[in-house]
This record gives structure tokens, C-alpha cells and sequence, in this order.
């Protein structure tokens, strides 16, 4: 390769390092300024764009108002579980430590095929716990013979008894004043349809920190993203929208055969009929914590079920981030390789990676502070050198769309 593509190519990568910076400064401004407030404090409102259409009429038939002897509960809390036995008690302790709120709770957890004790323990737990407490069976309630989450959540939202409903995993611990957090925003923020909250993974050791801080760039990106009212993810971990808005955009209609994406998927189809409905919620209060993958195939095939879903997004704002993203971490195999080529402006190599890194500590540090991980910054050097192999490997892992998840195989 001639020594003018290879500075063209350095240059490129310069480029590219910068757009990413400029980018990540703007989700930065929206993280510090666009997000809920912990407190009931609101700054600039999320989601909110003068420019922006008026939020859809949707018709009356696909909004179902509920029966008055419905309305006494403000959530409908639903949990899937799968083979969940070890870490469904704790999630349930959890819930029965909560705030109280005006109008209380309910908890669905819907056994989504499971072969060990997790229906029996919900069963048993439903003669102690201090709330109404429903077990569904995945295989009775579907009608379809459907596995999976996105078929837990169908069953449990036909059957919920609040106008709100408020998902969390089996394998979660949620702090005591989670429900009441998501109170407070729907007291302030009345015409809210669809709620991301924050996600924060635990673990000890090199693996589960690196986990932690990947996830929280996730986090950090998907709340920024919301700000700037270009909404791109979510963690169904900790999520909670409107009984009517899901039945008014049908759901996960048009995805169900998609077994990732429960949260996503639905987040942007709410966001074209509800526009200025979405909000993230940054209150410490909300953060829900669950265990880092344990291994590397673990991890991998977690990330790739995650990916398996990125193909099939229609919303142009996740899937330009996503090309953005994917270039901006090639930046350091690819400028090295230049730079060992013989390029004569090597030094673009390392500016161009110092610009990526940079991007990634603006935006990282504020987030971090938040879930009260600030240590972490530190380890945001080692993520850059494994992500690009990590990140390549996946993405084609889920273009292929196979991977093993909870015991079974899933294409």
C-alpha cells in the first residue's frame, strides 16, 4: 500500500476519533442537563423538542381504559424467571422492603418454562409476603406454546391489574426506595408513557469490572440519548411504561419473532407515537444491581443475544450510533497496524486514539459518579484494548443470530 493511503487512512481514523468526541460531548451536556433529577427536580425536560411533531391521537380501541376495580394499584411489577430459584427469594425480599406509595403494587412473576424450584418458591412465597403476589406459567398462560421474555411480558401485561407497569429480572436486587422513585417522576411528569431506569452490574475481579464499565457507558449512552430526544437503549432490567401505550403500539408486534429486544425494540416504537413521553430516570434511588457474568463464554453469549437484536432495528438513531461506535474502537487495532505499516504521519495513530479515549472518560466520569463507581475510570484504558476484538467478535456472532441462553439454544 502506497504511503498516501496509509496517511489517508490515518487521517480517516482522526476523523472518525473526532466525530465520536463531538458526539460523546453532546450525550455528555444531555447526562448532566437533560435528565431527571433524583429528588423530583427536573432541569431541562427530557425528551422535549419545540421542533418535534405532536404526540399521535390514538384511537380509543387501542387504549383500553381499566375497570374501576383495577384502579386502586399504581404498578403492576412483572418479573420472567427461567430457572431463577438461587436468586428469585432475594429479589422478593427486596420488593417486600419497599417505600410505600400511594395506591401500592402487585408482583407478577411469570416461570417461563423453568425445570428447578422456581415456581414453588413463588408459591410459597405468596402465603408471607406483605403484597399481592400472582405466579402465571408460561406454557398455560401463552395459548402458543411461546418461550422466552417477550412472552412472559405479553402474559403478565394481559393480566395486570395497575395502569403502570414495572419490569425488573429475577436475578436483580432493587434498592428500597425503586417504586417510589418512579412514582415520583409519573407525580411530576404526568404525560410520560414509557421510564428507563439505571442498571448496575456487581461482581469482583478484572472480568466483572471491565462488565460493570462497559454497561455503564450502556447506561450512560441510552439515558443521554433520551435527552436529546434520539432514544437508542435500554436495559429491560429496570424499565417501566404505560398499560395503554404498549397496547397502542400493539406491543411487540412486528419483533415477536425476535427473541431479544423486549426493552428496545418496544422503546422505539413508543417514541414515534409518544415523542415527548420518554424519560430516563437518574435518581440513585432506581438503581437496579445484578450479578456480572461469572466466565467469558457466559459474558459472550449474553453480548451476543444482546447483538442478535441490532440488525433488526428500524430507528436510524441506534443504528448510526452503532456504526459510530464500531469505528470509533477500531481506531486503535487499525492505527497500529498503520503505524507498523510505515506510514509517514504516524503520529495520527495515537491522536486519533487519545481522542477516542478522551470521549469515552468525558462521558464515563459523570455516570460512573452516579452509580457510585468512580474507581472505574481507571480501567477505561484496558476496555479499549480488548473492545475491538470483543466488539467485532460479537457483532458477527449476532448477525449470525444463534446463541445459547438459560439452557437453551435460541436461532
Amino acid at each position: 500500500m502506497s504511503n498516501w493511503a496509509l496517511n489517508t487512512l490515518l487521517a480517516g481514523q482522526v476523523v472518525v476519533a473526532a466525530v465520536y468526541l463531538s458526539h460523546m460531548l453532546r450525550l455528555r451536556h444531555a447526562w448532566l442537563h437533560s435528565a431527571y433529577v433524583a429528588g423530583g427536580q427536573p432541569t431541562v425536560e427530557t425528551g422535549a423538542n419545540e421542533n418535534q411533531p405532536a404526540t399521535k391521537e390514538i384511537p380509543h380501541a387501542a387504549t383500553p381504559s381499566l375497570p374501576k376495580d383495577k384502579q386502586a394499584l399504581a404498578f403492576s411489577i412483572l418479573v420472567a424467571a427461567r430457572n431463577e430459584a438461587a436468586t428469585l427469594p432475594q429479589l422478593l425480599h427486596d420488593i417486600g422492603q419497599q417505600q410505600a406509595i400511594a395506591g401500592g403494587f402487585e408482583v407478577i412473576v411469570v416461570d417461563d418454562h423453568s425445570t428447578d424450584a422456581t415456581a414453588a418458591i413463588v408459591r410459597e412465597a405468596t402465603r408471607r409476603v406483605p403484597f399481592p403476589l400472582r405466579l402465571l406459567q408460561l406454557a398455560a398462560e401463552s395459548g402458543g406454546g411461546r418461550t422466552g421474555k417477550k412472552a412472559a411480558v405479553e402474559a403478565a401485561v394481559r393480566v395486570a391489574r395497575a395502569p403502570w407497569v414495572l419490569l425488573t429480572d429475577a436475578d436483580c436486587r432493587v434498592p428500597v426506595g425503586w417504586v417510589r422513585a418512579y412514582a415520583e417522576l409519573l407525580e411530576q411528569h404526568p404525560d410520560t408513557q414509557f421510564i428507563s431506569g439505571p442498571v448496575l452490574l456487581t461482581g469482583s475481579g478484572w472480568l466483572a469490572t471491565l462488565q460493570g464499565l462497559e454497561l455503564a457507558g450502556l447506561v450512560g449512552v441510552g439515558a443521554a440519548s433520551v435527552g436529546v430526544s434520539q432514544p437508542t437503549m435500554c436495559n429491560g432490567a429496570n424499565l417501566a411504561y404505560a398499560r395503554v401505550a404498549f397496547y397502542a403500539v400493539e406491543g411487540f408486534r412486528g419483533n415477536e419473532a425476535i427473541p431479544s429486544g423486549d426493552d428496545e425494540f418496544l422503546l422505539h416504537k413508543l417514541h414515534k407515537v409518544y415523542p415527548t413521553g420518554i424519560r430516563f430516570l437518574r435518581d440513585a434511588r432506581a438503581i437496579v444491581s445484578t450479578a456480572a457474568q461469572p466466565t467469558l463464554r457466559q459474558l459472550l453469549w449474553q453480548r451476543v443475544r444482546w447483538a442478535s437484536k441490532w440488525r433488526h432495528y428500524q430507528a436510524a438513531a441506534p443504528q448510526r450510533l452503532a456504526v459510530l461506535v464500531l469505528l470509533a474502537n477500531l481506531t486503535f487495532p487499525v492505527g497500529a497496524a498503520l503505524w507498523l505499516a510505515g506510514a509517514q504521519y504516524s503520529w495520527l495513530a495515537p491522536l486519533a486514539w487519545a481522542l477516542k479515549l478522551a470521549a469515552d472518560v468525558l462521558l464515563l466520569r459523570p455516570v460512573l459518579r452516579f452509580l457510585g463507581r468512580p474507581g472505574w475510570l481507571a480501567w477505561v484504558p484496558v476496555l479499549q484494548l480488548a473492545y475491538a476484538p470483543y466488539a467485532v467478535a460479537t457483532g458477527l456472532l449476532g448477525l449470525r443470530g444463534g446463541y445459547e441462553w438459560k439452557g437453551r439454544s435460541v436461532k
